[in-house]
């Protein structure tokens, strides 16, 4: 009970060094919600810690480089009895930009072998610099070349893809219209087979003949086809019978037989298409 009480005075505390004189926001207080704001006031207890350390520590080396330069200064006015208050404008300027050179190339002083190296170092950094450039130029231009291939490639999908939907669109509405069609055509055929059954349940009460049904004039046309088959033969005999000089008795017999025969299959197929005409 004491640590949460504790952690919660911690607490209090530093959301007071946080906000100031403004209002604290309000928050619901719970196990959750007092351990984070917790862990997070002891997080910023350590980088403030850390920053404090850096502040004196950047404040010592200021004092050091203070008094580093004031010796300094002091030297070269016992050796050569020279102020930088002294020198002219032009060397002033001179001085500063010296100072400035130093600075921007990280040098520990002004001297001539502290500056070769850095200024062999900055140009080493600038080849690289330049090289790197090159690569990423020549990159670059692979990169254009290939998205230029590819929005020509991108183009023409696009245009295979709106053919392929103009003709997909086409196909669709010669399937719809074939649907159709074939719906009609089955509703017909039904409508088609429904009368045909009534019609003839119609002439099965009025005491139509079994024979002159659509089925049975079927079956009479097959055999009609199949007796015309059967009269070519004997048509081919009676020619050859014709062809003959035989006994002009005999040849009077068989060719009445034959033509006996041949009215009687006349007379059959005569019979048989007056019924399917009827």
């Amino acid at each position: 009970m004491e640590a949460k009480q504790e952690k919660e005075a911690q607490i209090a505390a530093w959301l007071k060094k946080i906000f100031g004189d403004h209002p604290i926001p309000q928050y619901e207080v719970n196990p959750r919600t007092t351990e984070i704001l917790h862990h997070l006031s002891e997080r910023n207890r350590v980088r403030d810690r850390d920053v404090c350390l850096v502040i004196d520590d950047l404040k010592q080396k200021a004092r050091e480089y203070e008094s580093e330069a004031k010796h300094l200064q002091d030297l070269l006015m016992e050796s050569v009895n020279f102020s930088p208050a002294n020198l002219s404008s032009t060397g002033s300027r001179y001085l500063n930009t010296l100072v400035d050179s130093a600075v921007a190339l990280e040098t520990k002083d002004t001297s001539l072998a502290s500056f070769i190296p850095a200024v062999n170092d900055l140009t080493s950094e600038l080849f690289r610099t330049k090289s790197k450039n090159e690569e990423i130029k020549l990159e670059l231009t692979k990169l254009e070349k290939n998205l230029t291939a590819t929005l020509v490639l991108e183009k023409c999908l696009r245009e295979d893809l709106e053919k392929a939907e103009l003709h997909l669109s086409t196909e669709r509405a010669k399937v719809d219209s074939r649907l159709q069609n074939m719906h009609f055509l089955k509703a017909k055929s039904e409508e088609f087979r429904f009368g045909i059954r009534a019609t003839e349940e119609q002439l099965k009460a009025r005491g139509m003949d079994a024979s002159l049904s659509h089925q049975s004039l079927v079956a009479l046309s097959e055999k009609l086809a199949e007796l015309k088959q059967q009269t070519i033969p004997l048509k081919k005999k009676l020619e050859s019978y014709l062809d003959l000089m035989p006994n002009p008795s005999l040849a009077q017999v068989k060719i009445e037989e034959a033509k006996r025969e041949l009215d009687t299959i006349e007379a059959e197929l005569t019979k048989k298409v007056n019924m399917m005409e009827l």
